[in-house]
C-alpha cells in the first residue's frame, strides 16, 4: 500500500506525526464493515484478530474486494500490534509503504501479510500477531 502523500508531508515537516499516521492507518473501513456485518467487533485487541480468522472468506470471489480487504487486514494487524506490543511503531518507507518497526529493529510488512491472509487465510492474523508479540 503506497501512501504517497505521507512522503511529501515528511519532506515538508521533517517527520510525519506518528499519532496522526497511526490513526489514519487504523481506519480500515472495508474490513470493519465486513466484520460488523458478520457480527465481529473490531476493538483493536488480539482477540479480535482471532475472530477475524474465523470469518467465512466470501470476499475471495471478488478480486477487487479481496485486494482492498488485504490492505485493511494488514493495517488492522499493524494497528493491534502498535497498540498492544510495547515499542512497536509505524514507519513509512521512502516508497510510501507502511511497515512496523519493533524495538528489536525488526521490520514487519503487515500489508503483505494482510494480502496473504485475504487471499489464502494463511498465515492467520492471530498467528502473525503472536509471532511479532514474542519477538
Amino acid at each position: 500500500m503506497n501512501i504517497p502523500f505521507l512522503g511529501s508531508r515528511r519532506r515538508k515537516t521533517g517527520m510525519p506525526d506518528p499519532e496522526g499516521i497511526a490513526e489514519l492507518l487504523a481506519e480500515c473501513e472495508l474490513l470493519r464493515t465486513q466484520a460488523d456485518r458478520a457480527g465481529v467487533r473490531l476493538d483493536d485487541s488480539p482477540a479480535s484478530l482471532e475472530a477475524l480468522d474465523q470469518l467465512v472468506p466470501r470476499w475471495r470471489d471478488d478480486e477487487e474486494t479481496s485486494t482492498w480487504l488485504g490492505n485493511d487486514a494488514g493495517l488492522y494487524l499493524g494497528t493491534v500490534i502498535v497498540r498492544t506490543v510495547p515499542g512497536a511503531a509505524w514507519e513509512i518507507r521512502a516508497d510510501g509503504q507502511p511497515v512496523l518497526r519493533l524495538t528489536s529493529g525488526r521490520e514487519f510488512d503487515v500489508v503483505d501479510a494482510g494480502h496473504a491472509w485475504a487471499a489464502d487465510g494463511v498465515p492467520e492474523l492471530s498467528q502473525l500477531y503472536a509471532e511479532v508479540a514474542e519477538a
